[in-house]
């Protein structure tokens, strides 16, 4: 019996937190806004191509409309480039997201088993805190988090690993007792900075960097099962 013990505090230990990324993993939304942003910088360069933008996938409001503007090669800063294309560009040229549409079940039945294993659960996205709310909300994932955290709130987000080590502490977690689910390079890179183990969704539509993750899933559904393999191999 104390053999058993032992191993349960083990799994508690190296298991409290379970944290899940937004864009990319809990909704598929980087294709449709991908293409919508495509688009827009072609009217202004029609050069570019679809892989010079792969590097905004992850990233907060202004590192993404930095980057496009320094894509598109003029003068307008971040801000004016961003009121460009919702102001202009967007009115001209409706998209409307339907976010069950794009949702993946799949998330709340791991959130959902992850409070009957006892684990705190978060939200650590880079888009602006009140749009992850609402969509969460909408979605009906919100009621399963513990913790939502934006990387508005910091001065630099993704790659970056302050959102993560935020988020594991808000948790009461310390960053080895959490584990991730992440699908872009940098999201990758800020949970494994943070000491967090991450686990990468594969989305070979982007060229993702991978190479930091301590496993990978091609589907959420895979995700449980590769947690409960991983927990059978412990000692």
């Amino acid at each position: 019996m104390a053999v058993q013990n032992n191993r349960e505090e083990i799994r508690k230990l190296m298991m409290k937190a379970l944290i899940f990324d937004m864009d990319g993993v809990i909704i598929d939304s980087e294709p449709g806004s991908m293409e919508q942003i495509l688009a827009f910088v072609r009217s202004k360069r029609p050069e570019v191509t679809r892989k010079e933008l792969y590097q905004i996938v992850g990233r907060t409001s202004r590192d993404v409309w930095t980057r496009i503007a320094g894509v598109i090669g003029w003068d307008k800063d971040w801000l004016a480039t961003r009121t460009e294309y919702r102001e202009v560009w967007q009115p001209a040229h409706p998209h409307t997201v339907n976010y069950h549409e794009i949702f993946r079940p799949a998330a709340l039945d791991i959130l959902k088993w992850a409070r009957e294993k006892g684990m705190r659960t978060a939200v650590a996205s880079s888009t602006a805190y009140e749009k992850v709310k609402t969509i969460l909300t909408q979605v009906g994932v919100a009621p399963y988090l513990d913790v939502i955290v934006s990387g508005e709130q910091f001065k630099e987000s993704k790659p970056n690993p302050e959102i993560y080590l935020k988020t594991a502490q808000l948790l009461g977690a310390l960053p080895k007792e959490c584990i991730a689910i992440e699908d872009s390079t940098v999201g990758i890179t800020a949970a494994h900075r943070a000491g967090v183990k991450v686990i990468a969704l594969r989305d070979d539509r982007f060229d993702f960097d991978r190479s930091l993750a301590d496993g990978e899933i091609g589907a959420l559904e895979e995700f449980i099962g590769l947690y409960e393999r991983e927990e059978g191999c412990r000692p």
